[in-house]
């Protein structure tokens, strides 16, 4: 192997044609080595990973994209990572993607618009191949400065406005629905639906099936709809103070709660804290099938959002529609949720 050239002063970094000089190659042959390395011999490849090694090159991704116009990594920008609904997504949108060799680049808008603004318009000067994205809001006007700028973008758990973009959804009217029928058959006349923040598309969707399960089980059941200021553990810990405040039979005897994060930390104050029995005088639901359930003060019965299925599918919009280019018809999937029964209703 020739000896490395020495850097000159002000250089910013060996470049592909320093490798290939280095390595005695042409300089077809480091970018096969590179990208194509099937092509390419293996005492050659060899060489020209040691001339790599040696001259501590590192190429330069930014300047492929702005010569192919994207590169080989997805962008993913989710509401929430505390909520491990969302990380499923992106485990399952990181197996799809790395089947088909390409990288998934992750960001957490913490429910801030802004912040989900953001990262859209840093995916996007960073010409990735398309993006992910899991609002909990109305993301009409960031969708379509992507589109017009050609990204391709799939939402999930959001449906988004007619033509606009793929989606993956999970069913949320029938969530709720499963929850509040769940409840309703083991006995329970006073429902509770514990939520906040009604704008958000999938906490309106899970309020319709709770409705509806309760109008369908007729006079006999009531329902409440408490407003809990906020869907965190937090504002669990505030609702079920709130609730262990009031008498016996001023109580939901049912309560389903729009996130397990609300539902954990309403049990603790109610079984924990207060002494309420749950299930025995609260029955409690959670709506995603987070991590926290299983391990809950009294381990929590949910519906389950299949988060990983709903990543899978999506990658899976995207490339399709990466692929198929202006034969592309926008599509939308919806997957079906599951009641996982525990310790927090009755068997």
């Amino acid at each position: 192997m020739a000896t490395p050239r020495p850097r000159t002063q002000g250089h910013a970094g060996p470049s592909m044609q320093d490798v290939a000089a280095t390595a005695g190659v042409s300089l077809g042959t480091v970018s096969n080595v590179l990208n194509h390395p099937a092509k390419v011999s293996p005492a050659t490849t060899q060489r020209v990973r040691d001339a790599i090694a040696a001259l501590g090159f590192v190429r330069n991704d930014a300047a492929r994209s702005l010569a192919s116009g994207s590169n080989s990594s997805v962008g993913m920008v989710l509401a929430d990572v505390e909520n491990s609904l969302f990380i499923d997504m992106a485990y399952g949108a990181q197996e799809a993607a790395r089947a088909e060799g390409l990288k998934l680049l992750l960001a957490n808008a913490v429910c801030d618009m802004q912040f989900q603004d953001e990262y859209l318009d840093l995916f996007d000067e960073s010409r990735v191949t398309g993006v992910l994205l899991a609002p909990m809001q109305d993301s009409s006007a960031g969708i379509a400065r992507m589109r017009a700028h050609g990204r391709q973008i799939v939402l999930l758990n959001y449906a988004p406005r007619p033509g606009t973009c793929c989606s993956v959804l999970v069913n949320n009217e029938n969530v709720g629905y499963l929850a509040a029928r769940h409840l309703i058959d083991a006995g329970c006349t006073r429902l509770a639906y514990v939520s906040a923040h009604g704008d958000y598309q999938p906490v309106q969707d899970r309020r319709r099936g709770v409705r509806a399960a309760v109008e369908e089980a007729g006079p006999g059941v009531s329902l409440e709809e408490i407003d809990s200021g906020g869907l965190t553990t937090a504002h669990g810990h505030g609702t079920g103070r709130k609730l262990a405040r009031r008498s016996a039979d001023a109580l939901p005897d049912g309560l389903v709660a729009v996130t397990d994060e609300l539902a954990v930390g309403i049990i603790h104050e109610l079984h924990t804290v207060a002494g309420i029995s749950v299930p025995g005088q609260v029955a409690v639901v959670g709506c995603e099938n987070n991590r926290t359930a299983g391990s809950a003060d009294v381990p929590l019965t949910v519906v389950d959002s299949p988060g990983r299925l709903m990543g899978q599918a999506a990658m899976r919009l995207l490339l399709e529609e990466v692929s198929a280019g202006d034969r592309h018809r926008h599509a939308t999937v919806v997957l079906e949720p599951e009641l996982v029964v525990r310790s927090s209703t009755p068997r």
